[in-house]
């Protein structure tokens, strides 16, 4: 299936399970904002939004809209089965069919899950204070199956080397796994620069996901694909990473 607006996941699950995550191409957005731009409260225009919203489940064919999602970095877990309006949370899962839980990104890690018979999928915004808080191990907790049994791929956010944080973030990491260490390198000052795609992956081998795929893109580095609120700042679109159990 091809479309410049999609980038499908590529990962062995189940042929039930449809996931992919958008480009910032094929839509109706302008200026910064060019032009598939999905975030409501980017500052864009909200018809030019909600019309790519709708180009977006039209061109996926699905029969209700996706479970848009208030995100605040949090832990709490939506039902994109049951759970029809916006909701605030970072994080959804589903059980139904047709259903598609959706994040929304812009440098932040999105991270898709389903398990190995694909009856569930879910989705989680992981930025630093999601990941440190444990958005991961609360969406895999809300799958109810056994994490050995929940493969994740990871979608387009920010690479190491444009991501630098203050010391504080990479105490708070340290403080629940000194291991994790090897995620930064020294950045300018006290600074460092930070490995989201690192520092999931150790989260979810811990927890005892071992199935992990996708984390090749950088969203900062790919402006023809991806936006990026730290290369563009206000004007910065965001991409939507989407999951759900074909009808």
């Amino acid at each position: 299936m091809s479309d410049e607006r999609y980038l499908w996941a590529d990962w062995p699950a189940p042929d039930c399970v449809k996931a992919l995550v958008t480009t910032r191409n094929g839509g109706l957005s302008e200026a910064g904002f060019s032009s598939f731009n999905l975030g409501l409260y980017s500052g864009d225009d909200q018809e030019k939004v909600q019309a790519n919203r709708q180009l977006l489940q039209q061109g996926l064919n699905l029969a209700t809209p996706p479970l848009w999602l208030k995100q605040v970095h949090g832990v709490e877990v939506a039902d994109a089965g049951t759970d029809h309006q916006e909701v605030a949370a970072d994080a959804s899962i589903s059980h139904e069919s047709g259903a598609a839980c959706a994040v929304l990104t812009a440098d932040c890690l999105p991270v898709l899950f389903c398990n190995l018979d694909g009856t569930v999928v879910a989705a989680a915004h992981a930025g630093w204070k999601g990941l440190a808080a444990g958005v991961l191990e609360a969406t895999i907790k809300s799958m109810c199956v056994p994490p050995e049994t929940v493969m994740a791929w990871l979608g387009p956010a920010i690479s190491q080397r444009n991501f630098e944080i203050g010391p504080e973030v990479r105490d708070q990491f340290l403080t629940d796994d000194t291991g994790c260490s090897e995620a930064f390198i020294s950045g300018h000052g006290d600074r460092w620069f930070a490995d989201l795609y690192s520092l999931a992956c150790r989260r979810l081998n811990r927890f005892g996901v071992n199935r992990i795929y996708g984390g090749e893109f950088c969203s900062y580095d790919q402006p023809e694909l991806f936006y990026s609120y730290r290369r563009d700042g206000k004007a910065s679109g965001r991409m939507a990473s989407l999951i759900w159990l074909e009808v």
